[in-house]
């Protein structure tokens, strides 16, 4: 395996597991929204929202970061 293929592997592994994050972090979300209505159940529901805004945006990066990798490789594109 060559050090691109290895490299492009870690890329897609991150993405992936930045995925999945973002997956769990929207099932913490949704489990909260179907709690009773009180403040504080709706801070903890606001919270989740917020954890999986930022979870998007970790998923996001990543894939950004695998896109690139894969065209500079790819196609010699920076």
């Amino acid at each position: 395996m060559s050090d691109d293929d290895a490299e492009l592997d870690r890329l897609q592994s991150a993405y992936k597991a930045a995925v999945e994050a973002w997956i769990t972090a929207i099932r913490a979300e949704e489990q909260l929204a179907s709690v009773d209505h009180s403040v504080a159940e709706l801070d903890k529901w606001e919270n989740a929202h917020f954890a999986a805004e930022d979870a998007r945006h970790d998923a996001e990066a990543a894939k950004a970061e695998y896109e690139d990798a894969l065209r500079e490789i790819m196609f010699d594109i920076d």
